[in-house]
């Protein structure tokens, strides 16, 4: 199916849950989130792809579309719509819609010279795909985090850490820390990098800590390119990517 033909049904689903997932993606292009939500009536969209590899096999979105929108004063809704890809190690390729993600960013500290950005940005992994089949994780799950930033010229860090509720057979609820750091190089070129910490998320899992890399290009003031590729440093995941067009208005 092109990307063309996607956006339709997707545009539509994101329009009905705005009106009224096995995974998190969090602050594209990095896991690790910030509380700034986006601006009163303003839009955030991006069509994109997110690739992990580890010892289990391949998870990818081919692609998902997310979609935030600032609803309200320092409060954005957020969607994200996956179609997925997943091939087990030695099992069968399945590709189908996964898991939604929806979720309220809501920032309730403002940056000052001496106090960072505060908020929280609470989500729900709806089961909306066929566990059976490895497109979902079968049952909702919920994450509830506190995120902080601050800027210093052309630096800008933010991080913080949350708590998943993970339910489900084998499963634990878990810990997710992260911070992430970046340097606007020139007017349209940033380049960021995070480290993260995971405790296990499930019975007989360990601990996962990783990092990723890459930069944010601004193609002109609506359209931006947001790429970063990384691995763990201790865990499963041998390899993880993700690419993103972000159109902004």
């Amino acid at each position: 199916m092109s990307h063309v033909r996607l956006i339709l049904p997707v545009g539509l689903i994101i329009a009905c849950v705005l009106a009224l997932s096995n995974r998190a993606f969090a602050g594209p292009p990095f896991i690790t989130d910030d509380p700034e939500p986006v601006e009163l009536h303003h839009w955030e969209v991006y069509l994109a792809s997110n690739y992990f590899n580890n010892s289990d096999g391949i998870n990818v979105t081919l692609p998902h579309v997310e979609a935030n929108y600032g609803a309200l004063p320092n409060l954005q809704l957020h969607v994200i719509a996956p179609l997925e890809l997943v091939h087990p190690e030695g099992g069968k390729v399945q590709y189908g819609y996964g898991d939604t993600e929806l979720g309220v960013k809501y920032r309730f500290v403002q940056e000052s010279d001496y106090i960072p950005m505060v908020g929280t940005f609470p989500l729900a992994e709806i089961s909306s795909g066929d566990a059976r089949l490895g497109l979902g994780n079968g049952k909702t799950q919920y994450f509830v985090p506190l995120w902080l930033q601050k800027s210093f010229g052309k630096w800008t860090t933010y991080g913080g850490a949350g708590y998943w509720f993970h339910p489900g057979t084998g499963n634990r609820d878990y810990w997710f820390v992260g911070w992430e750091g970046q340097r606007q190089i020139t007017d349209n070129f940033a380049l960021g990098a995070e480290i993260f910490f995971q405790t296990p998320n499930a019975i007989g899992a360990h601990d996962v800590v990783g990092f990723n890399i890459g930069p944010m290009i601004d193609f002109s003031e609506h359209v931006h390119l947001l790429l970063s590729a990384g691995r763990d440093i201790q865990g499963p995941n041998r390899f993880m990517y993700y690419a993103a067009i972000q159109w902004t208005f």
